[in-house]
Order: structure tokens, then sequence, then C-alpha cells
């Protein structure tokens, strides 16, 4: 109550408080969180957040627009340049400001504008590939699959296509396809990711998931790992990350790291948590998901995958 009662005064008296900024300082809203939030996620979230309670027609209808664009994964190459320019255009039109004095507002806001609309449209871009299932008779679905056993066991040949030695890295049964029901060939490919870009903490990952007495299904936890950055990347936590990383548009590239970092890290706090079996899995991996989400609440945040070697 007391929430919605301080929301409502906000909200309130917002126009108030931004008409006497602007008329002691002479910057506008957006002017000033550019000029007075440190690059990243601090700045970035200002700007959005400015931006979606606009009361200007012109600059809603910036955000339809924008909007309409990123879903439809149009913010590429050559034509990113012109949009980004057309946004900022709008804007110094709207709020009255001279490029040639701020130049640096035209820079920053820019960029701010190219992370807010490339992460939507990455979300876009994820939200594709989870919905594409995979396909035996896709041949490069079927590559992608070899060449994950080939970076996880490569001194061990499989016997064939369908066979129970898949269950040594963690699927269920002898056939991998029906595990990736849930998360598409999305999951597979942040499974190949991880085991390809960053091969030495996957096997050292992959060694305490084959732990005799702390193990688990390294593969299946993964594809439930995509299942997590995926939430996260949809319900808007991962924005700190990604706002605080990415230097120019967010691709995919940078939710496959996001991805391989929560699985180094969930596999350390599994191995800390010490669970007598995998009925512990849904208790451990909503603590840690929460874990994951007070650290992205800090806007300074930065993820990166430190090694580390240990025993268990």
């Amino acid at each position: 109550m007391m929430y919605a009662i301080w929301l409502y005064l906000t909200l309130f008296f917002r126009p108030i408080i931004k008409w006497f900024l602007r008329k002691t300082t002479g910057l506008c809203e957006l002017q000033r969180i550019c000029y007075g939030e440190v690059s990243g996620a601090p700045r970035i979230k200002g700007i959005e957040r400015s931006l979606e309670l606009s009361r200007s027609p012109l600059i809603k209808q910036l955000i339809n627009h924008l909007n309409d664009i990123s879903e439809n994964k149009r913010l590429t190459g050559a034509n990113e340049r012109e949009i980004l320019n057309g946004a900022v255009n709008t804007v110094i039109l709207v709020k009255k400001i001279n490029p040639r004095i701020h130049f640096q507002f035209v820079s920053s806001f820019s960029k701010c504008v190219e992370q807010i609309w490339g992460y939507r449209q990455l979300l876009a871009i994820v939200e594709e590939q989870r919905t594409t299932a995979y396909d035996s008779d896709n041949n490069d679905h079927e590559e992608k699959l070899f060449l994950l056993w080939e970076k996880l066991m490569p001194y061990v040949k499989l016997d064939g296509r369908v066979t129970k030695q898949w269950q040594d890295i963690g699927f269920q049964g002898d056939d991998p396809k029906t595990d990736f029901r849930g998360m598409g060939i999305l999951g597979l490919d942040n499974l190949l990711f991880f085991a390809t870009e960053y091969n030495g903490p996957a096997l050292h990952v992959l060694s305490h998931a084959n732990h005799p007495k702390h193990g688990y299904c390294f593969a299946i936890v993964g594809i439930n790992l995509t299942y997590m950055a995926w939430k996260l990347l949809k319900s808007g936590d991962a924005k700190t990350y990604f706002y605080n990383v990415s230097k120019t548009l967010p691709t995919i590239r940078l939710f496959h790291q996001f991805y391989s970092y929560l699985f180094y890290e969930f596999d350390r706090y599994w191995i800390e948590c010490k669970p007598k079996n995998m009925m512990e899995f849904s208790s451990i991996s909503e603590k840690f998901e929460n874990n994951i989400k007070e650290s992205l609440s800090d806007n300074s945040s930065v993820f990166r995958i430190n090694i580390s070697v240990d025993t268990v």
C-alpha cells in the first residue's frame, strides 16, 4: 500500500520536478542522465526509464517504431546507423537540444539506444532459437551434436548415433534429441558454445558432474540452465550484465557467454552445497537463481568466468 502511494506521488510530481530541473540546469532529463550517470547499466537503465515515462507523442511514436524494428530483427548492418541517427534526431527535435554544443550527449544517447533496443532484438533472436525444435534430419543440428561429443569426450569414439554413451555427458537416454524439447536448438547451441569456447572449464565442470557422490547430469543440467538464462533475459534481470559488458550491438554470442558463466558458477555452487542426490536440484537451482538475481540488482556488477582448480 505504501509503495503504491509512493509510486503515485512520484509519477504525479515527476513533471513538476523535471520542469524545475530543466529551468535550473538548462538540461533535459535525458541529458542529465547521460552526463551524470556512469556508462553501462546505470546510464542505459536511466535513459530507458526516462523514455518509457515520456509523455511526448513523438517520443512514444519513436519507442513503438524501435520496438517494431528490434522485434523483427531489423536493427542490423547499415540499417542500424540510420535507425540510431533517426532516434537521436527525433529526441534532439523534441527536447530542443543543440547537437553542436551537446555533441557528447549525441554520442552517449545513441549508444544507449543501441543497447536498449539491441537487447530487445537479442531477446527475439534467442526466442527464435528456443522455439526451433531439434531435427535429427537436419545435418546442421546433427553436426553440432556430434561436435559436442568430440569437445567433451575427445578420446572416446561414439558407437553410433543412438547409444547409451550419450549418458556419459549427461543426457537421459540413448538419443539426445528428446532432451532438447524444452529449449529447442538453443539448448544445444549453449552447450556447444560452453564446450568449445571454454573447453577447459567445461571439462572441469564435466568432471564434477561425473563425481561418484555429488555428480549430476551434465547435459540435462545445462539445458535447465539455458531455461534459466532465457528467463533472466526475458524478465529483464539480465540487462545489468548485457548493458555493462556489451560495447556494440549485443549478439547471440554474448548470450552464450552469459550462459557459460551461469553453468560454471552453478557447478561451483552445487559442489559447495554438497547435495545428497539429484532430488535436491530444484531447491539448489532456485537458490542459485536468486543469488544471480541479487547480483544483477547491483548495476555495477560484471560477470566473468574465473577459472579455479578444486578437488571434491
